[in-house]
């Protein structure tokens, strides 16, 4: 072979590489340069926490894992049997309160109503005594018979007496009104505080049987039977299964199309179809979430933003975790 024919067969190899390289770059422009991008997000479901606000023992579980429940429905019983130690010492104090109250309202017994008429009566009788001996003596005193310190001795004992008609009379006013409207008060105030107690404990009571708030499906239960729990801690949770969403994480370039109040479609899985979404509310996840950019030019920094859309339509099945697949 000759030299200019080597030459020749080197430049067609050379243009054929160049030609295969530019066939595979507009292949990859045309194709690559258009692939979707794809958003995955799951669904979520609404969910309560049931617990008691008192501490106890689990005495009974009513239902199990998986099962539908209706607002009233028993959910668990607890142990507590301080409260019934509690509840005995309110109605005491109450039943205390309640006779003090009534003692009040009746006033003094009859017999100290007597008794203090009786001294009334005998005060009165010494200061009728002090007054006809105070006159007696005056006359003498004005006759120049009795010394002024006789006539001032008996004058003492009539004003003395007259102090001791007036304490009488107060006493037996007393007993026969019997206690003050603010000492009245103050006991009925007393009895209205006992009952507020046995009232609280009836409350605390109650918290010992825990029920369904609302319709729902039990999704997890905690505590075993036999198991102490403290206040506040969480006995099952139930999935409201009515209010369900979905929840995608989209980088902020591809929320052209994706507004509060937008509708869109999602592939569900699930049941192999789509399903038409719509947003009704977003927010920014944080610096943490954000999209770095991997080159200094052209490029730069994107946010992902949480966004949150129900489906237009009920459909049956959908369960809380299964997957939705955006293509944009």
């Amino acid at each position: 072979m000759s030299a200019k024919s080597q030459h020749q067969n080197i430049l067609l190899a050379i243009l054929g590489t160049i030609l295969v390289v530019a066939t595979v770059a507009i292949i990859g422009h045309f194709t690559l340069g258009k692939s979707q991008e794809t958003i995955q997000g799951e669904v979520e479901v609404t969910e309560y926490r049931v617990s008691s606000k008192i501490p106890g023992r689990i005495l009974e579980i009513r239902v199990n894992e998986g099962d539908f429940v209706h607002a009233g429905d028993t959910l668990a019983i607890l142990e507590a049997n301080e409260l019934d130690a509690k509840k005995a010492q309110a109605e005491s104090a109450r039943n205390a309160a309640a006779a003090v109250n009534e003692m009040a309202d009746n006033g003094a017994r009859e017999e100290t109503i007597r008794a203090a008429y009786e001294l009334l009566q005998q005060a009165r009788a010494a200061n009728d005594l002090a007054n006809e001996t105070y006159q007696r003596v005056n006359n003498l005193y004005e006759e120049g018979v009795l010394t002024a310190q006789k006539r001032d001795e008996a004058l003492a004992a009539v004003k003395a007496t007259d102090a001791q008609v007036k304490a009488a009379q107060s006493q037996y006013d007393m007993a026969r009104n019997g206690a003050r409207m603010e000492e009245r008060k103050a006991t009925a105030a007393q009895v209205a505080q006992a009952k507020g107690a046995i009232q609280e404990v009836n409350a605390y009571i109650r918290e010992t049987v825990q029920v369904a708030q609302m319709d729902g499906e039990v999704t997890e239960i905690f505590p075993r039977i036999g198991e102490l729990v403290g206040s506040g801690a969480p006995i099952m949770n139930v999935a409201i299964m009515t209010d369900m969403w979905g929840v995608f994480n989209v980088r902020e370039d591809l929320l052209n199309d994706m507004k509060v109040g937008d509708e869109f479609m999602a592939f569900a899985p699930a049941f192999n179809k789509d399903i038409k979404m719509k947003v009704y509310a977003m927010k920014d996840l944080g610096s943490y979430s954000t999209w770095k950019a991997t080159k200094t030019t052209g490029q730069y920094d994107l946010k992902t933003f949480e966004v949150k859309a129900r489906p237009v339509e009920k459909l049956d099945g959908l369960r809380p975790g299964m997957s939705l697949i955006i293509k944009k």
